[in-house]
């Protein structure tokens, strides 16, 4: 698939935190409102992994259809050459994603992101970052909060609460409980989409397992590609 937006990759902090601020206006008009998504028939998800032995990131992209039957995956890389710096993992993970999704045959009707989408500190998570540059609904699910207030959902599948800003007071996601007794997800939106679809997306796309299944299956794949890897 052909990037939508090419975006440059600032390698320096200061020039990435500027360049974040710019584009968080950008997804910010994405979201007055967004419109309803219509069709999911082809969800991807994304997941991204490190091998610092060898300096590479690794990010996994998975198609299923409605039945969550395989479509497509693929695998893209990039030099790990960016510091781990909390609020700036795109930067760290964003060329490898952007490698993945170019290799792609199928454009999706929505990406589900490992990672944040405007639950962010500066609202662009990766989620919503990868947005800009694809150009299709992206949403942001996360193991764990970056930022916000929420008080525990019940503990049942399906049951969710607000994630908040505790100054502004701005809903920044929803906490999200995807199976009995296990922790929940941090649902937030990227751009095209708004977030009670973004919830019904991750509902519709849950089996057994506390992630969605393209996810989960990039997750998996993710990691079966840097291990085969760094054993080569």
């Amino acid at each position: 698939m052909r990037l939508a937006r090419p975006l440059e990759w600032p390698r320096e902090v200061t020039a990435a935190r500027e360049q974040q601020l710019r584009l968080a206006a950008e997804v910010r008009s994405f979201r007055s409102p967004a419109p309803p998504l219509t069709d999911w028939r082809l969800v991807a998800g994304l997941d991204v992994s490190y091998s610092k032995r060898r300096g590479r990131v690794y990010a996994a992209l998975v198609v299923l259809d409605a039945d969550n039957r395989l479509v497509e995956e693929v695998v893209g890389e990039a030099p790990l050459d960016f510091p781990y710096v909390p609020g700036l993992l795109s930067y760290r993970e964003g060329p490898a994603c952007c490698a993945a999704w170019q290799a792609l045959s199928v454009q999706p009707d929505v990406l589900i992101c490992d990672g944040q989408g405007v639950a962010h500190p500066r609202r662009l998570g990766l989620a919503a970052h990868l947005g800009l540059s694809f150009g299709v609904p992206t949403i942001g699910s996360a193991k764990s909060r970056l930022v916000g207030e929420y008080t525990e959902p019940g503990s049942r599948r399906g049951e969710r609460s607000s994630l908040v800003d505790p100054e502004s007071g701005e809903r920044l996601g929803t906490v999200l409980r995807t199976r009995d007794n296990v922790k929940p997800l941090f649902i937030s939106v990227g751009i095209r989409i708004n977030l009670a679809d973004a919830e019904a997306v991750i509902l519709d796309r849950l089996t057994r397992y506390r992630l969605p299944e393209p996810q989960r299956r990039a997750d998996r794949l993710v990691g079966r590609h840097r291990r085969e890897v760094e054993c080569a």
